[in-house]
């Protein structure tokens, strides 16, 4: 299991056998670098993990479908995400990491499947809307995943931006819900969709370059880009090209 690197702090102090005060030099933080044999290792356990993760969650998605289970409150979601989430952070160097990021995402399998549900019913192509963003999601993650990663190119720069877009997207996102804005609502979505795009490269990146060297952080990285991911295009798809 991938754990944060230990860092060596080397600080020199310098000496005076005078009753003078002892000057300190400035601490220096070393930390070594990532190797590749070691980046390599961290990517295969985060795609490993990942594809587990999500089969998990379609089985969880699954079930709540079949037990025609209903929608989450909102802010039941939102509680149960964050609450996971902070468990998952909390546990990311232990075995029991594992254990919380399972939960995390069963969690939101659970409350993907009745909004699958909810399109199967009112779109008489609900079938097909859903194919549609199943397809346009694994494209486009395998798409720029790969592109990332064989290009190599450093997305760290996209950070902020992406910091800012998705605080905005979310309390825009929450607007339209309180408000029953449906406008607002689409917009939010693809907002979405072009920030997800960005955390994905930005998520790769920090793989390829060592920035990120725990793989379960990682694997939550790129799961929730992908959920979100997928969760905007159904609505954008449904918008547009669903038939009542």
């Amino acid at each position: 299991m991938s754990l944060f690197d230990n860092m060596n702090k080397n600080v020199a102090f310098g000496q005076n056998q005078s009753p003078q005060p002892v000057s300190y030099q400035p601490e220096e933080v070393f930390q070594p670098p990532v190797s590749s044999v070691e980046v390599s290792s961290l990517i295969r356990n985060t795609y490993m993990l990942l594809s587990m993760t999500l089969f998990f969650s379609a089985f969880t998605a699954s079930i709540a479908m079949f037990i025609n289970m209903p929608p989450l409150p909102w802010w039941l979601t939102l509680l149960g995400y964050w609450g996971l989430l902070f468990l998952t952070t909390s546990l990311r160097n232990s075995i029991w990491g594992l254990a919380a990021v399972f939960a995390l995402t069963g969690f939101m399998g659970l409350t993907l499947g009745p909004i699958i549900s909810l399109y199967l019913k009112v779109f008489s192509n609900g079938s097909e809307l859903v194919m549609m963003a199943f397809g346009s999601t694994a494209t486009i993650f395998l798409g720029l995943s790969g592109y990332a990663l064989v290009s190599r190119k450093d997305f760290s720069f996209l950070g902020g931006f992406l910091f800012a877009g998705i605080l905005i997207a979310f309390l825009a996102g929450i607007g339209a819900i309180i408000f029953s804005l449906p406008g607002l609502s689409l917009a939010v979505s693809a907002m979405f969709v072009l920030l997800m795009v960005g955390f994905i490269l930005y998520q790769t990146s920090d793989l390829v370059h060592g920035r990120e060297t725990n793989y379960i952080m990682a694997t939550v990285g790129l799961y929730v880009s992908i959920y979100n991911l997928f969760l905007s295009l159904l609505q954008l798809f449904g918008a547009f090209i669903g038939e009542e």
